[in-house]
């Protein structure tokens, strides 16, 4: 858990939606705990796996996708059942591991009750990104932007990257 990024966010009071899988949950359960204790912070589904939401086994970056709809609402809805059943809220938002959806597969996320998401900045590169191209790459943000960033990389330069992008941030209204 990169907790320098969740202070971050917590100082300068910066709400985030956290979309967790099954397997960071099970190993943070006591992060968990606190994160869905925090207003500032949504909690939202990252699956099960964290495995390309598909109904034919299409791969993403190497990742074997689910390969029916039965495996796809198995990676939606066994996560959707247990955070609901953690923190007493059930998800709204769901992003699948590697951001790939197909068209039915992104229609059964709906059927379950959640929004399909994704992002279209690429904050921290799955927290490979030093602190200049955080920065850099977050400020390629616009009004309305999704930006995804990982907390699940403490050693990374996520939150030293964000840190020196606010300012920017600020001026375009984002924050």
């Amino acid at each position: 858990v990169d907790t320098d990024l969740i202070d971050f966010l917590r100082a300068e009071q910066i709400p985030a939606t956290l979309f967790l899988n099954s397997r960071w949950i099970q190993t943070n359960r006591s992060v968990v705990d606190e994160l869905a204790g925090d207003t500032l912070f949504e909690l939202a589904n990252h699956g099960t796996r964290h495995l390309p939401l598909s109904v034919n086994g299409r791969k993403a970056y190497g990742i074997q996708g689910t390969r029916s709809v039965a495996e796809a609402l198995d990676e939606v809805f066994e996560n959707h059942e247990s955070m609901a059943r953690i923190t007493g809220v059930a998800p709204r938002f769901f992003r699948s591991g590697t951001a790939h959806y197909d068209d039915v597969a992104a229609q059964l996320v709906r059927e379950l009750g959640e929004i399909p998401v994704n992002f279209d900045v690429n904050g921290d590169g799955g927290a490979t990104f030093s602190t200049g191209q955080v920065k850099a790459a977050v400020g390629t943000a616009r009004p309305g932007s999704i930006i995804i960033a990982h907390m699940n990389q403490p050693n990374g330069a996520t939150a030293e990257g964000l840190a020196a992008a606010l300012a920017q941030l600020r001026s375009q209204g984002h924050v």
